[in-house]
């Protein structure tokens, strides 16, 4: 028995010593990360608490295993013992189990119950997932925006050196304060997704129908990173999240010059009304546009995916009656992955992209599509749900 000791002694030694020059205690490639937050630092305790134990169990049971395999080995005439039942032994791996999984449901309860208490919160963001991008809306401040993926389709095809923050980098990040208590209402305008940032311990389904809720105080200004977690279809991998956590004093700033932003971009919608751009204006801005919010689906060559996006190329649609291609760009189309772009994009962006998608890939239509012509059948629907 005394030899069984020191074995198992010296050998919990050797693997204490071995996790600690490996940084098992610290944050490594590894292991999961502690985060920034208050949640995500007692989800990494809890999770180191729960491993170490398991280390600690491992080694009893393989140990005692082991050196009994070794020490009663049939080459030095060990003799099996015969019994039937141990009252005793059966109550000590009985009562044993169930206080190490008390002692592991305490602190896991109470982080369960931290991470759902979206109580007193300072600020709430509404999270919108859809194919393939986020939304976000900050409740009482009027300031609401997409976020997509920013890296450069030549990155994608491999025509360019990948950046160092390939398919993590967007073009309008989510803006949060430090030390402030942050509310996310999450749901989805189509699929389910999942908005996940491993350095806030947040990762939670965006699901139709339904809100979810979530929260974080982050702790350090930075930029910190994540994705959806949920295959949400072809681009899935194309859907980056992108956090830009700020000193207060900042985000104040930044938030009131986010306002300003936003009420010049609505006076110039208002004015783009009454300019007609010409064929290169439109064409050259509904590239751009193509490029970024239609391509994953329809393709750069506009022959789309057979049996799943269809083709803009020589489609009765692109080549067809204007209003229809407008109703199908603003409303979407129902029960498809085709979204509607109403609210995405403005009527003058709305109307170069539908010029380009009848003049580009031989459609060739001389159509153009002006801001007034989108708004006018926006008015026109207007008027018919009235009615």
């Amino acid at each position: 028995m005394k030899r069984l000791t020191t074995t198992l002694a010296l050998s919990l030694n050797v693997i204490l010593i071995t996790f600690s020059s490996f940084g098992w205690s610290k944050e490594n490639d590894y292991n999961m990360t502690k985060g920034v937050t208050e949640i995500s630092g007692q989800v990494y305790e809890l999770h180191m608490l729960i491993f170490y134990i398991c280390c600690v169990i491992a080694l009893i049971v393989f140990g005692v295993m082991f050196y009994s395999i070794f020490r009663h080995r049939k080459s030095k005439g060990a003799v099996a013992a015969h019994f039937h039942e141990s009252t005793k032994v059966e109550i000590i791996w009985t009562v044993i189990p169930i206080i190490i999984l008390v002692a592991m449901a305490i602190p896991a309860t109470k982080t369960l119950v931290a991470m759902e208490d979206t109580s007193q919160s300072d600020i709430t963001v509404k999270i919108t997932g859809s194919q393939w991008k986020w939304h976000y809306s900050y409740f009482g401040e009027d300031v609401e925006f997409f976020s997509l993926l920013a890296t450069s389709q030549k990155q994608i095809d491999g025509i360019e050196a990948k950046g160092a923050h390939y398919l993590l980098e967007v073009d309008n990040p989510l803006v949060l304060p430090v030390n402030r208590k942050v509310r996310f209402l999450m749901t989805s305008d189509d699929v389910i997704h999942s908005w996940w940032v491993p350095d806030f311990a947040v990762k939670k389904d965006t699901i139709p129908g339904f809100i979810n809720e979530a929260w974080t105080r982050i702790d350090e200004p930075g930029v910190y990173r994540g994705q959806c977690a949920e295959l949400c279809g072809r681009a899935h991998g194309f859907m980056p999240v992108v956090v830009h956590a700020m000193e207060e004093e900042k985000f104040d700033e930044w938030l009131a010059s986010k306002k300003q932003e936003l009420a010049l971009q609505k006076a110039a919608a208002q004015e783009a009304l009454s300019q007609d751009l010409s064929m290169d204006e439109l064409m050259s801005q509904g590239e751009s546009i193509y490029t970024a919010r239609c391509a994953v689906c329809h393709q750069a060559n506009g022959e789309g995916i057979p049996g799943a996006f269809p083709a803009i190329k020589g489609s009765p649609i692109a080549t067809g009656d204007v209003t229809e291609h407008i109703d199908i760009i603003v409303n979407g189309r129902p029960g498809t992955a085709m979204q509607a772009f109403s609210n995405q994009l403005s009527d003058k962006e709305i109307g170069a992209v539908i010029t380009y998608q009848r003049n580009a890939w031989g459609n060739d239509t001389g159509d153009t599509v002006q801001a007034s012509d989108v708004n006018a059948f926006k008015a026109q629907g207007s008027a018919k749900e009235e009615i």
